[in-house]
């Protein structure tokens, strides 16, 4: 993970949908993202999306670092067709994932739907994030929801992580309390 990257991806989990769905947030967030996931997936792909959410959560972590100089907060509307999904998100170092996702269809290609709301639980938890989805229109088709959520979430991960250039703020935890 390359947070100062240009979009470029390099993923491979054996689960078609969720590959498409990072290389998006890769594109949308701005942030270079290598992913190779070798999981058990002969049982179901529940374990490999899990632990790729974990661990694209801890990178995030760490990649962060202090947060010394970045924006911390972000938020996206994202039109997709007949959907319209809000993220939001803080960088705060606190755990919180609300999202009112909720899907109609089994599955996603060969990625269980309902794993969708897991994943997002398992990065935002990892990261130490709150990270919030409304649909303000939830649409019919499920390829759109959810391509609407890791697009906003791309995006409005792009605006969090990105250097404040306010006055006095170079290099500074965005807080008043000075940590996060």
């Amino acid at each position: 993970m390359d947070l100062d990257g240009a979009g470029r991806s390099g993923i491979s989990t054996g689960v078609g949908f969720l590959d498409h769905m990072l290389s998006l947030l890769a594109w949308h967030s701005g942030i270079d993202l290598d992913v190779k996931a070798e999981g058990d997936l002969a049982v179901d792909a529940h374990h490999t999306i899990e632990d790729v959410g974990i661990v694209l959560g801890r990178a995030l972590a760490e990649a962060l670092g202090e947060k010394k100089g970045i924006e911390r907060y972000g938020f996206f509307l994202l039109p997709m067709d007949e959907t319209l999904a809000a993220a939001a998100l803080d960088l705060s170092g606190r755990f919180c994932y609300v999202s009112d996702y909720a899907p109609r269809r089994e599955n996603l290609g060969e990625m269980p739907s309902d794993m969708v709301n897991h994943f997002f639980y398992s990065l935002a938890s990892e990261a130490r994030m709150s990270l919030h989805f409304r649909f303000m229109n939830q649409g019919e088709n499920e390829h759109h929801k959810v391509e609407a959520m890791f697009k906003a979430f791309g995006r409005a991960l792009r605006q969090a992580v990105a250097i404040n250039g306010g006055p006095g703020a170079a290099g500074k935890i965005p807080s008043s309390k000075g940590v996060l």
